[in-house]
């Protein structure tokens, strides 16, 4: 297309799951894509875990569901059918009081028919225990479904010393996807000016690319790259994960932390400034 935005800017994106989609909205405003998914999402390989967690939901274990991502719920469904548990999951579901981190496991439960009761105006974990701060949670079970693999033992504490019990579930894990060659190949890329934005839609790539650096000597070459490049972030959560490695988010969405405010955000770094 010609007069778009982001005309002949070139974009990497870090995403996976929805490259294309994602791609597709940028290239409508004219970016030039360079793709290098870092990650990939699987279900765990504790399948029987996950199906035990299930159990639990329908045999009424749990009077709360925390869902911290739209991914964990449609994996959880997935898992319930594999064991041929679907219809017991979802009427379960529809009798436990369901609280959603923000916007992506709400339209994941609205993809079943159900709705959450209770949403975080801020999707962090800091939103999270916001909106249960004035819960009364003694001797409530409650379900926790994490993200990825990471325990979050500030939200467990906090569950815990408001004395609920907290059952946790983990039905998926962060894989590789582009393999070590590719990645060095951005980061010099990056640090070479080759790129004029990078885009982050989740901590586990942002982890990866630090980790592929470090392990190849590539550190003070990432850094330099990011310095360079304009670096956008789908939320708070990823802006947070560049923070703690020393990166700063040039572009976060302000209220909603989906793609397309993502987009927005990116379009308005480049409005007033040309390429990079």
């Amino acid at each position: 297309m010609t007069g778009g935005t982001l005309q002949n800017i070139r974009i990497a994106l870090a995403e996976s799951r929805e490259l294309d989609l994602l791609a597709q909205m940028l290239e409508r405003e004219g970016a030039e894509i360079v793709r290098c998914p870092l990650v990939t999402i699987r279900d765990t390989p504790d399948a029987a875990g996950v199906v035990e967690w299930i159990h639990g939901l329908i045999a009424g274990k749990y009077a709360d569901v925390i869902f911290y991502t739209g991914e964990g719920m449609r994996r959880l469904t997935g898992f319930a059918t594999q064991a041929g548990l679907r219809a017991e999951f979802l009427a379960a579901l529809g009798r436990v009081r369901k609280i959603t981190r923000g916007p992506k496991p709400v339209r994941a439960l609205r993809e079943v028919g159900l709705a959450p009761d209770v949403m975080a105006e801020v999707p962090t974990t800091a939103g999270l225990m916001a909106c249960l701060i004035d819960e009364d949670l003694r001797g409530r079970s409650i379900g926790l479904q994490i993200y990825g693999q990471e325990p979050n033992r500030e939200l467990v504490n906090f569950l815990e010393s408001r004395e609920a019990s907290v059952h946790i579930v983990a039905p998926y894990v962060y894989a590789s996807e582009s393999d070590d060659q590719q990645v060095e190949s951005l980061i010099r890329h990056m640090a070479d000016g080759r790129i004029a934005a990078i885009l982050f839609t989740s901590s586990p790539q942002v982890q990866r690319l630090v980790e592929v650096a470090e392990k190849r000597g590539l550190a003070d070459l990432l850094r330099s790259g990011l310095t360079r490049a304009r670096v956008a972030a789908v939320g708070p959560i990823v802006a947070g994960e560049l923070e703690r490695h020393g990166f700063h988010a040039d572009a976060v969405p302000e209220s909603t932390f989906t793609m397309k405010p993502l987009v927005r955000a990116v379009a308005k770094l480049f409005q007033s400034g040309s390429p990079l």
